[in-house]
C-alpha cells in the first residue's frame, strides 16, 4: 500500500471511526489520508480536530481517495451506492464494503461490474489494532484479468486490514456466519466478562477489581490459544483436577447451559444477519 494512498470512509459511525481511529493508531497512516463522512457531520469534530478530514459530500470524498470503505447500515447502502455511482473509475478505486449481509454481486448491480469490490467482516477492536478482519473478494469479478484484479484488490484490503488487526481471506458465503462469530461475538465475549466480574463481586470483590481481573483472565485464555495454537479442552484439562473447584464451577455452567446458550446466540445472530439486506429488498 503506498503511503500517500487516501482512503475514504463513507459513513463515520462506530465501524467507521473505528477503522479510521486505528489506521491512525497503527502508524502507517496519517490523519489527512483518512476522508470521514456523514450526515450530521458536527458529530465528527473532535476527529476533524485530529486533522482527518470531514465531508458531508459522498461523491466528493470518492474523487479524493483510491480506497472507498463502505460503513454505512443495509438500509442506507442503496441510496448511497447510486449517490456515489459517477464517481468511481474502475482503474483507480478498489471499493471495500463492511456492510452486514450485502453481497459483492448486489453491489456490482449499484456500482457496475469494473469496480473491483472486496467484502470485510471487521469488529470494534479496530479502535485498538486487535479486530478479527474476514475479507472475500470475487475470483473471477470483472471479466478478463478478472482474477487478477480480485486478487489485487484483496491485497490492498489486506494491506490496510492487517495494520488495525488480523486478517482472514474466506469465501464470500462464509461471511454471514462470520459476523456472527466475530461481529456479534465481541458483544458475547464482553457479556460473559461483565457476568464474569458480577460473579467477582459477589464473592467479594469490589467492581473495578473484579472486572480487571476478570478482564485480564480472559485476555491471558485466549492468548493461550493464539500463542500455543491449543484446542481450550487441552488448557481447561490443565486447571481441573478431580473434586476440584474449577470442575465443579464448570459442570454446573454446562448444566445450566452456558455452552448451548452461546450457540444458539451465535446461530441465531447469523440468522438475522443473513435476512437484514433481504428484509430491505436487497442482495
Amino acid at each position: 500500500m503506498n503511503s500517500t494512498t487516501q482512503i475514504a470512509i463513507l459513513g463515520g459511525g462506530n465501524i467507521g471511526t473505528a477503522i479510521a481511529r486505528g489506521l491512525i493508531a497503527s502508524g502507517r497512516y496519517a490523519p489527512g489520508q483518512i476522508i470521514i463522512t456523514r450526515r450530521r457531520s458536527q458529530l465528527l469534530n473532535p476527529l476533524g480536530r485530529l486533522g482527518f478530514v470531514i465531508l458531508t459530500d459522498n461523491p466528493e470524498a470518492v474523487r479524493r481517495a483510491e480506497v472507498v470503505i463502505i460503513a454505512v447500515t443495509p438500509q442506507q447502502l442503496g441510496a448511497l451506492l447510486q449517490e456515489i455511482r459517477s464517481a468511481l473509475v474502475p482503474a483507480r478505486h478498489t471499493v471495500i464494503s463492511v456492510v452486514t449481509g450485502v453481497s459483492i454481486a448486489s453491489i456490482s448491480k449499484h456500482i457496475g461490474q469494473g469496480v473491483p469490490i472486496v467484502r470485510a467482516m471487521p469488529n470494534t477492536a479496530i479502535a485498538i489494532g486487535e479486530s478479527m478482519f474476514c475479507l472475500a473478494a470475487p475470483a473471477g469479478a470483472g471479466g478478463a484479468g478478472g482474477a487478477d484484479r480480485a486478487s489485487d484488490s484483496l491485497e490492498v484490503a489486506t494491506s490496510i486490514f492487517d495494520a488495525v488487526g488480523t486478517t482472514l481471506v474466506i469465501d464470500e458465503e462464509q461471511m454471514i456466519p462470520a459476523t456472527a462469530l466475530c461481529a456479534c461475538g465481541v458483544a458475547f465475549f464482553l457479556r460473559a466478562i461483565r457476568a464474569a466480574s458480577q460473579g467477582g463481586i459477589q464473592i467479594g470483590f469490589n467492581a473495578a477489581e473484579a472486572l480487571a481481573m476478570a478482564a485480564q483472565t480472559a485476555r491471558g485464555a485466549a492468548s493461550l490459544l493464539l500463542t500455543l495454537g491449543n484446542h481450550p479442552e487441552m488448557e481447561i484439562d490443565k486447571v481441573t483436577t478431580p473434586r476440584g473447584c474449577t470442575i465443579a464451577g464448570l459442570n454446573l455452567m454446562e448444566h445450566q447451559g452456558f455452552s448451548s446458550a452461546m450457540i444458539k446466540g451465535i446461530v441465531t445472530s447469523a440468522e438475522r444477519a443473513a435476512d437484514l439486506y433481504v428484509n430491505d429488498g436487497g442482495r
